[in-house]
């Protein structure tokens, strides 16, 4: 009886010891390896940063008036196309209107005397003439003479003023025909209104009125060309350098994240923010729809910019290359060691440690050029102490 127990221990023994190694091997957690493919002369289109931001017209503005008044007329609602030049509201302007009729009168007028002063000059002129050759023959007197020139020069003068006044009165016909069309509101640019901010009969002013928001300053609507759209985004100071001009994104809208935009980098401003560490960046939207409207929050992931290859001969050449794949493993489950970088590799319920050859970084995972192989399980975030080839349990089984 003994006996048999003894050799019954025996065979579960192995097991049993197994088993309990087992359960006491440390419980880790793992992420696939997993790769894209380069295509040739093109691009991983692997991200290379993600940030957030807004949809914004590139061409937007406030559009105001230029004189105080009440509001005759609005040619315009929300989503209204407006060209360039277009009038799309009036200021009421029937005392300006007066005033223009009143200036063209006084222009008239003003005419009217100037044919008066100068028939008079020419009686004048005629005057003294006859004066003058009376004096050769003896027949006149040097007063007279001198009367009749003094009485042509006055004609003269009297001439100049009124041509002055004429001058002057077209002048002010000009003044008041500016401020005539000072009460016309036209559009800027061609695009759409996308906000009105004044009613039919309110009273406006280019300074803004009481209960008016300041930095409107008496604006009465808001124009963007939509035919521009672009995302208005921040991105860490440190996280600048990633970027490149004309760099290639795509653009997604909170509204519909199913939908992909193409987007390049159009500026990164010139200034810091040094209160947030940050800088704005623009980025077009390529082949925006009318899905996008402006101040919709939009994310933005810059990608690797395509190489550009010169001349036919060299696209020849590397459409002959076939795709190159690129292994990329989560930040977490790389470690360093004496310099060297190594990841974790589960196989076969064992954890093989493995050097590897890192590349370029892509948001939360890193390339690993030698040392993985697409679909090995390695371990994130390796706990301290663990030994090569030793025993581990996998989250989750």
């Amino acid at each position: 009886m003994l006996v048999a127990l003894a050799v019954a221990g025996a065979a579960v023994y192995p097991t049993a010891r197994a088993y309990l190694a087992e359960r006491r091997a440390p419980e880790v957690e793992i992420a696939h390896a997993t790769h894209v493919v380069v295509t040739a002369g093109g691009s991983t289109d692997l991200p290379v940063l993600v940030a957030t931001g807004y949809v914004v017209a590139r061409h937007s503005s406030d559009v105001g008036v230029k004189t105080g008044g009440r509001l005759a007329r609005l040619k315009f609602e929300e989503g209204t196309r407006v060209r360039k030049g277009e009038v799309i509201a009036e200021i009421e302007h029937a005392d300006i209107d007066a005033q223009l009729e009143a200036s063209r009168r006084a222009v008239a007028e003003a005419e009217a005397q100037l044919a008066q002063a100068v028939a008079a000059r020419e009686e004048d002129v005629r005057n003294l003439e006859r004066q003058r050759a009376l004096a050769k023959d003896g027949i006149t007197t040097d007063a007279a003479l001198t009367g009749a020139g003094s009485a042509a020069a006055v004609s003269t003068a009297r001439v100049k003023t009124a041509e002055a006044a004429i001058a002057s009165a077209r002048a002010r016909v000009r003044v008041t025909e500016e401020a005539v069309e000072n009460t016309s509101v036209r559009a800027p640019f061609n695009g759409v209104v996308i906000k009105k901010r004044a009613e039919v009969g309110e009273t406006v002013s280019p300074f803004g009125v009481a209960g008016q928001a300041s930095r409107e300053g008496g604006a009465i609507a808001t124009i963007a060309d939509l035919a521009e759209l672009e995302v208005q985004t921040e991105v860490s100071e440190n996280s600048v350098a990633k970027l490149t001009p004309a760099m290639p994104a795509e653009v997604k809208l909170q509204a519909y994240q199913d939908q992909v935009y193409r987007g390049r980098l159009r500026q990164i401003f010139p200034s810091a923010d040094r209160a947030k560490a940050i800088v704005e960046v623009r980025v077009t939207i390529l082949n925006a729809d009318a899905h996008v409207k402006p101040e919709m929050t939009a994310s933005v992931t810059f990608q690797e910019p395509h190489r550009a290859d010169a001349g036919r001969g060299a696209a020849s050449a590397v459409a002959q290359v076939p795709p190159v794949p690129v292994v990329l493993v989560p930040k977490r489950a790389v470690t360093e060691q004496n310099g060297q970088s190594h990841v974790w590799v589960v196989t076969g319920g064992s954890a093989v440690r493995r050097p590897v050859t890192l590349g370029a970084d892509r948001l939360d995972q890193i390339e690993v050029r030698s040392g993985v192989m697409r679909g090995d399980a390695v371990i994130l975030n390796p706990p301290a102490g663990l030994a090569d080839r030793a025993l581990v349990r996998v989250k989750g089984t």
